[in-house]
C-alpha cells in the first residue's frame, strides 16, 4: 500500500481529492465534515456568498476557537503547577518538620 491514498471529500458541494495515509483517513473525513459544517454555518442563507470569503471566515472562526483553547490550557497548566508546588511544600513540611 502506498504512503498516501487519494480520498474524495465534499465541502460546500464541491469535491476535492486529497492524499492521506490510510491510518489518517478517518481523521481527515471528520475534519472535512467539521469544515463543511462550519462553512455552511458561516454562509448561512446567503447562497451567493463567495466561497473564498466563506472559507476565510470559517478559518478565522476555527483559529479563534483554537486560540481560546490554548489560552484555557495555559491557565489550567499554570493552576496545576501551582497546586503541585503547594502540595510539594506541604509534603516537604510533613517529611521534615524541622524545616
Amino acid at each position: 500500500m502506498s504512503a498516501s491514498d487519494p480520498v474524495s471529500i465534499r465541502i460546500l458541494d464541491r469535491e476535492y481529492t486529497v492524499g492521506v495515509a490510510p491510518e489518517e483517513r478517518e481523521g481527515l473525513m471528520a475534519a472535512a465534515r467539521l469544515l463543511d459544517g462550519k462553512m455552511r454555518e458561516v454562509r448561512g442563507a446567503n447562497r451567493m456568498a463567495a466561497v473564498d470569503r466563506v472559507a476565510v471566515l470559517a478559518a478565522l472562526n476555527f483559529a479563534h476557537e483554537l486560540q481560546q483553547l490554548r489560552d484555557e490550557n495555559l491557565l489550567r497548566d499554570r493552576e496545576v503547577s501551582r497546586v503541585l508546588a503547594d502540595l510539594q511544600h506541604k509534603l516537604d513540611a510533613l517529611l521534615d518538620p524541622a524545616a
